[in-house]
């Protein structure tokens, strides 16, 4: 099987775009990625497209309407909030399987204001170990408070990633947000559902972000200069398990996907130099640093009060600025945390690259379940 590369890869800035469409910031981030290869739509074999918001729309087909249409084909995927990186991994499978030397994948969203999340229908949320509402931020806040009641992790933590990633976002000028925010405007923000303030929800956005993907014959036709090698891709689902307190479960279907994905690539955790995990809601990130094997579990607070994640520390994390930041353009959201890792580990990241980053994980976590882990590496 041939292994499978990143030739080009670009994402739009992430904001609000109202006169646009969905396909119409897919097109824009495809032309790019196809400018970044130095390719064109005529090269590529296959499509597969990621969105959640109009997944009934055949929305890679409206994108080729954009860019150009070749009658390759074109596969739409939806995944929840592990959409943009599940089409990835398929198109990353097409060439390992053979059938293809070039693929698209491509993700785009506009997403819309308000709370995410809760009982499509009135009486059908199943209120089996539920303490709360279903909306995306008690989910998560009842998911934090589950790690404090287990291990002591402060209100203060969880608002440190906050701060964290904002400052990250200072240097990402395709972030829709860039500004400080010091740890008494976080931890004063509006509350929202304990312990998450305002400053510490991620930012309902619109963004698009596409990849091309090339075999391992046309990486070297191309030239390696400025190839980044896919070293591992993973895919898993929750597990059965006995409910616990946790309307849904945020740990288990990362511990499943990252342990492939370490298994995969032959590396552990030490061996990485950045990664840009899921950081939908502050207290998600705490938890993934357990849950990807950075910290043996009650210890994730500790990483956060020592600077360890920070840009400049052992191990940076979301040094795009995360979701909280940077933004959630659902689709969109998988590939462009691809883009943050291709950026620091070809040294073009600029003010906030990963001094001599070579390896590098991206993670992402939908509801429903779905987690997937790529594992990315200098060529």
């Amino acid at each position: 099987m041939s292994d499978v590369y990143i030739a080009g890869i670009d994402m739009i800035k992430f904001g609000k775009y109202p006169d646009k469409t969905p396909a119409d910031l897919g097109g824009e981030a495809v032309l790019m990625a196809l400018d970044d290869a130095g390719l064109t739509i005529h090269d590529v074999q296959a499509v597969y497209a990621s969105n959640l918001m109009m997944a009934n729309a055949a929305m890679g087909q409206q994108i080729m309407q954009r860019v150009g249409k070749t009658g390759v084909p074109v596969t739409n995927v939806t995944n929840a909030c592990a959409s943009g990186a599940t089409a990835f991994r398929d198109g990353w499978i097409a060439i390992k399987a053979g059938l293809y030397d070039v693929v698209l994948a491509v993700g785009t969203e506009q997403v819309p204001k308000g709370l995410l999340g809760g009982p499509s229908k009135p009486g059908t949320l199943n209120t089996e170990g539920v303490f709360g509402s279903g909306t995306m931020p008690a989910v998560f806040a009842e998911a934090g408070m589950a790690h404090t009641a287990k291990y002591g992790t402060t209100f203060e933590q969880f608002a440190k990633v906050a701060v964290k990633n904002h400052h990250h976002s200072t240097m990402n000028p395709k972030a829709m947000l860039q500004n400080e925010t010091p740890l008494e405007a976080v931890m004063g923000s509006e509350m929202i559902a304990y312990p998450l303030t305002k400053f510490m929800c991620s930012v309902n956005t619109d963004g698009a972000a596409a990849a091309i993907l090339v075999s391992e014959k046309k990486a070297r036709e191309l030239g390696m200069g400025r190839m980044v090698k896919v070293r591992a891709s993973a895919l898993a689902s929750d597990p059965y398990e006995p409910r616990h307190p946790s309307l849904f479960d945020p740990n288990s279907p990362t511990r499943l996907a990252v342990k492939t994905a370490y298994e995969m690539a032959g590396l552990g955790p030490d061996d990485l130099d950045l990664i840009e995990l899921h950081d939908c809601f502050a207290t998600a990130e705490i938890l993934h640093y357990e849950n990807l094997g950075l910290c043996a579990d009650g210890e994730a607070g500790r990483l956060i009060d020592e600077g360890v994640t920070a840009l400049g520390g052992k191990l940076p994390v979301n040094v795009s600025g995360g979701l909280l930041s940077k933004g959630h353009p659902i689709g969109a959201t998988g590939i462009a945390n691809l883009y943050e890792l291709a950026l620091h580990l070809r040294g073009e990241a600029g003010a906030r690259q990963v001094e001599g980053a070579r390896i590098g994980l991206a993670h992402v976590l939908g509801f429903g379940t779905s987690t997937a882990i790529h594992v990315l590496e200098k060529a």
